[in-house]
């Protein structure tokens, strides 16, 4: 079965959970922003939580069929139509063959996540079928999707249409976004009231905000404590000797704009950092639009760890509901 592509969005990629292993020599772990969002797109269509998927940002594709499929959206509240007529997203549906798939405007979010039941079947490079556009390595011929592009799908196992996963289980950032973190081996590095100042301010996010790293602005500059820059160290306060920089770690270059460093951030560099957001947040990242405000939270370890595990039950309760 392939899927031809008559528009491709935005920015379209093809995504699954990633490739681990590689990050130490410069290779991100990628997969998608939004991990949970494409684990239940998965389970809706019967495929594997780890299957690939399209990752839709602001604005979806549209999909002709060329034999029938069951189909799910779920992430942002990007509309599906059927040959123009709607359906809901976080539950499955069926797309026929010869039918076309195309989706209204964004109503919430930024990053939607297609499933085709049989998952999207291009091949394999190290570990993962997911897209790194920067290093044009993985997905549809490294790269996002094209018009006319021929997606090849697996075959799926049958599934009902009309599975649906409760609002209640679906998880979405606030207003303004809370993203809790961690102060990270650097926070030394600046003055006891510029760490206060850091978790007290609302920042909003930047246009520049991609599957990199996501810019934070609108908070009051940090101010460093005074020191001699080491050999090997640039000149500006917020410079370091290179070090490897934690997937989750917030970088601030010239200590004015926050940045964390998502799916698709190099390993390593030599800006100080922060802290590090924990990873059951990470998914909530994915799903912030430009201009929209948010504020970071300090936590301990125990409690980035205890979220991670309130996060494994979710998605434990969302599979029992299914």
């Amino acid at each position: 079965m392939a899927i031809k592509v008559i528009k491709p969005g935005l920015s379209t990629t093809v995504q699954d959970l990633g490739r681990p292993g590689y990050y130490h020599i410069g290779i991100p772990v990628s997969g998608g922003m939004d991990r949970l969002a494409l684990k239940c797109a998965n389970l809706l269509v019967g495929n594997k939580e780890g299957a690939a998927v399209l990752e839709a940002v602001f604005m979806g594709p549209e999909l002709q069929f060329t034999e029938d499929a069951v189909v799910a959206v779920t992430g942002a509240e990007l509309p599906p139509l059927v040959n123009g007529e709607p359906r809901e997203t976080w539950t499955s549906f069926k797309v026929k063959k010869g039918q076309t798939l195309s989706f209204g405007f964004l109503k919430k979010g930024a990053r939607a996540y297609i499933a085709i039941s049989g998952g999207i079947d291009v091949p394999v490079v190290l570990g993962s079928r997911s897209t790194y556009a920067l290093g044009a390595l993985g997905g549809f011929k490294g790269r996002k999707l094209d018009v006319g592009d021929r997606l090849p799908v697996g075959k799926g196992r049958v599934v009902k249409e009309g599975r649906r996963i409760p609002e209640k289980l679906r998880r979405s950032p606030g207003a303004p976004a809370e993203l809790r973190m961690v102060p990270g081996l650097y926070w030394h590095r600046i003055t006891e009231a510029a760490g206060k100042q850091f978790f007290s301010d609302t920042w909003k996010v930047a246009p520049e905000a991609d599957r990199i790293g996501y810019r934070f602005r609108g908070g009051k500059p940090l101010d460093f404590v005074p020191r001699e820059q080491p050999f090997g160290a640039g000149s500006d306060p917020s410079n370091i000797v290179d070090a490897c920089y934690p997937y989750g770690s917030i970088q601030v270059p010239g200590g004015t704009e926050p940045i964390v460093l998502h799916r698709d951030a190099v390993s390593g560099g030599g800006y100080f950092m922060v802290g590090t957001v924990i990873s059951a947040d990470m998914d909530l990242i994915g799903q912030l639009q430009p201009h929209t405000p948010a504020r970071f939270v300090e936590v301990t370890m125990a409690q980035a760890l205890k979220a991670r595990n309130d996060q494994t039950k979710l998605y434990d309760k969302i599979k029992s509901s299914l």
